[in-house]
């Protein structure tokens, strides 16, 4: 396949980028965003029409139907889940709800997690005028790190669990993720405290003043996630099914007070549809490009795996990126008999490599995992003024990263 067949993919990346930033009006309407997705795929679907690859192209559109129902019918459910009332937005306290975030995002996955918190974090963080960095290390950690223990956290774990990874050996990356979660949490104590200590009087008397105890309305709704976590399991399309079943059922028995006080709309999952609609159509040909000539990458280390699946993943959807990288190393160890074939015929260090790369570096930019830019959109609606991508990325970049050079010596 030609290099050039990526381009659409690219420009379409770079727009998602630069059109908030150059033109934010106009980007401002989903109704644009979902004619340009149209027209960057248009040439990609023409391409892939004419050469004979409508094969990959419904397998692509296929993935894209998987992991849109999944995202809205966790979206749908959290947002019937209201959790009121509020507590002092202490560096310790968003500390604590991370954490929280971090476990529950391993059994209910790292969007029904960011879906189920994000709102009573903003609500607890409001009186604050210096919190723009809260919901970015929330995307770093209940949206992508802390999900990485169990199948059900994140796409790409699920899917090695479905070509044969056991369900529980991924627990095996329970090291990496306490350190990980360690350094992150000990760098946003930092910064927050520093935000915190700075804050004038007035918000912090604000704060104190407007304390109530915590409860939760709209409880039934964690029958439908249970119901949506179970859905998991099952083949396509029983799959699908199931958690658009458990999607009607929580719009139809949850009462409106619990929606209206979430601000709940369905701006911001389709948003999402439409921008990783026009991704998982450009991106086919990256990915086909990938199989095609990947061996001549030269991949045979550990960390080179860590490094490319995490790279791809900031970009890529990191689901397709982890299955490629798996064929890659599945590849390479069937050649290679001196490697042992620990796991799904790779030894184990490669497919820990595989998965840290793919779960913990889709918190690179906001395309790299589906909530992240749904929480971006959640706050950005609440008020909260967030960084535009590449600011985004260069938040990553100076904090993600060197965590990550130290996952690489430590394990890799």
């Amino acid at each position: 396949m030609s290099l050039l067949t990526v381009v659409p993919f690219i420009a379409w990346l770079l727009t998602i980028a630069l059109a908030p930033l150059l033109f934010e009006h106009f980007w401002e309407k989903n109704s644009n965003k979902a004619v340009l997705s149209f027209l960057f795929a248009s040439p990609v679907l023409a391409y892939l029409l004419t050469h004979n690859m409508s094969h990959e192209l419904w397998l692509s559109t296929e993935e894209y139907f998987s992991f849109i129902v999944l995202l809205a019918s966790l979206f749908i459910v959290s947002g019937g889940i209201l959790v009121e009332g509020d507590i002092e937005a202490t560096p310790r306290n968003n500390i604590f709800l991370f954490i929280i975030g971090a476990i529950l995002a391993n059994f209910i996955g790292t969007t029904g997690a960011s879906m189920v918190l994000i709102r009573p974090l903003l609500k607890i963080n409001s009186q604050r005028t210096r919190m723009s960095h809260v919901p970015i290390f929330f995307i770093f950690i209940v949206s992508n790190i802390g999900g990485c223990l169990t199948p059900l956290g994140d796409p790409p774990v699920f899917l090695g669990f479905l070509k044969g990874v056991p369900f529980f050996w991924t627990l095996s990356l329970f090291p990496m993720w306490l350190l990980n979660m360690t350094f992150i949490l000990t760098i946003f104590y930092l910064i927050d405290s520093y935000n915190y200590n700075r804050e004038p009087a007035t918000a912090l008397n604000r704060d104190a003043a407007e304390i109530r105890p915590i409860k939760v309305s709209g409880k039934r709704n964690t029958w439908f996630l249970v119901g949506i976590i179970a859905a998991v399991f099952l083949p396509a399309p029983a799959r699908e099914v199931m958690m658009i079943a458990m999607s009607m059922m929580s719009l139809r028995v949850t009462p409106t007070r619990c929606r209206e006080q979430n601000s709940f709309s369905f701006t911001p999952i389709n948003e999402v549809a439409i921008l990783f609609a026009g991704i998982f159509v450009t991106m086919v040909p990256a990915l086909l490009l990938l199989k095609e000539r990947g061996a001549e990458l030269g991949l045979t280390q550990p960390w080179q795996f860590f490094w490319v699946t995490g790279g791809l993943s900031s970009f890529l959807d990191n689901a397709p990126t982890y299955l490629t990288d798996l064929s890659l190393a599945q590849s390479m160890a069937a050649h290679d008999s001196s490697l042992a074939k620990e796991v799904v015929g790779i030894p184990a260090v490669y497919l820990r490599a595989i998965s840290a790369g793919a779960v913990f570096m889709g918190a690179n930019t906001y395309i790299g995992n589906g909530p992240n830019f749904m929480v971006k959109t959640i706050s950005e609606s609440s008020g909260v003024k967030m960084p535009s991508f590449f600011g985004y990325f260069a938040y990553a970049c100076a904090i993600l990263i060197p965590v990550f050079l130290i996952d690489t010596w430590l394990f890799f």
